[in-house]
């Protein structure tokens, strides 16, 4: 399905290249009748195809955004018409194409600083329940070892130990499909010397055991095996009691293997008391309303990334979809994080990078 959708993208870019490079030929006045002229608008719009070879580069990357805000300034251009509206410093930007390659140079610069600028978001979470006062850390997408420099990691591990936390949370895609055995090992090793009152605990993304390739470089047992040698409490489909008044519970995730394997909240809440304030941690923002259903009181969240690349937030934003930020469900909160680090791409176009910080009372 991947190799499909890329070979659908490669169309679109070479037809619409072709098209544009027509409409940039009238506007210099060139005489298309001429075969040199056909010819060579056939070549650059192969040659722009050429460049998009790899779907995770960041020349392609920058075509598709070129490709997209010219289609829009397309659209604004044929409206200004429609309204007789005409201004020759426009006609002289759009005929040139310069406006959408500006922009989306400018948008690629700011999106690879913007990859190495990670925050700390802060929600306040009030409860009625009777529970003491607890400060939550949580990381998730870190994907480490690929498209982030290693060295933020440990500069945000010696941030977080600061602050004392009374528990740390990893949500999920830690390391990816291109993590090495040895990055792996190094990046729990890392997670592994963070400090907290009542201990480091971890879910899986369906990232973390790599499969979506062929040839994995380190194997399930070797990464369950790296974790609990670094002292990370793993919770798959199970929960822990900490302090008697607070529940932590985490979700096998839902892409993972056979998803009828992944037990539902009720089945891993069974006998828990509800009065206790309790925590669902969940690597895709999914199923708020079995949890609101089952008295969750705050479910954790990754995966989406905030969109990454624009518009794909908004997008998934105005579908409904829980894409980055706090929302409520019944009397369940949600907390989806932007994740540590973005995949595939070392580009941020929207969102930022962070790890979050809960204080929950």
């Amino acid at each position: 399905m991947f190799y499909i959708l890329f070979i659908f993208l490669d169309m679109i870019i070479l037809l619409y290249s072709y098209f544009r490079l027509r409409k940039l030929f009238i506007f210099l006045d060139l005489d298309l009748n001429q075969k040199k002229c056909r010819i060579l608008n056939f070549g650059l719009s192969m040659f722009i195809l050429s460049l998009c070879i790899h779907i995770r580069s960041i020349m392609t990357l920058t075509i598709i955004h070129i490709v997209v805000i010219s289609i829009f300034l397309d659209c604004l251009s044929f409206l200004l018409k429609k309204l007789n509206i005409q201004w020759k410093i426009w006609d002289m930007i759009y005929g040139y194409i310069l406006l959408p390659v500006v922009i989306s140079v400018c948008l690629i610069i700011y999106g690879i600083g913007n990859m190495s600028t990670i925050r700390n978001t802060k929600y306040q979470i009030d409860t009625n329940k009777k529970i003491g006062q607890y400060h939550i850390v949580m990381l998730t997408d870190i994907h480490y070892g690929t498209i982030q420099d290693s060295s933020l990691l440990k500069e945000k591990i010696i941030e977080i130990n600061q602050q004392n936390p009374d528990i740390i949370i990893l949500g999920g895609d830690i390391v990816e499909e291109e993590t090495s055995k040895e990055k792996m090992q190094e990046c729990f090793a890392l997670l592994g010397k963070l400090k907290a009152k009542y201990g480091i605990y971890y879910v899986y993304g369906n990232h973390d055991r790599q499969p979506y390739i062929m040839t994995p470089t380190y194997t399930s047992e070797e990464l369950e095996n790296t974790i609990v040698d670094c002292g990370i409490h793993t919770l798959k489909d199970e929960y822990v009691e900490i302090n008697q008044d607070l529940i932590l519970a985490g979700r096998e995730d839902a892409a993972w293997g056979n998803t009828s394997n992944r037990q539902s909240s009720q089945e891993i809440l069974e006998g828990v008391d509800r009065n206790k304030y309790i925590i669902m941690v969940d690597h895709q923002p999914i199923e708020a309303k079995e949890n609101d259903e089952q008295g969750v009181d705050l479910m954790l969240s990754g995966h989406t990334h905030a969109g990454q690349i624009w518009p794909i937030g908004v997008v998934t934003t105005l579908r409904g979809e829980y894409n980055y930020g706090k929302f409520v469900k019944g009397n369940c909160k949600v907390i989806v994080s932007s994740g540590f680090t973005g995949w595939g791409y070392p580009v941020r176009t929207e969102g930022y990078c962070e790890y979050v910080s809960l204080y929950i009372s």
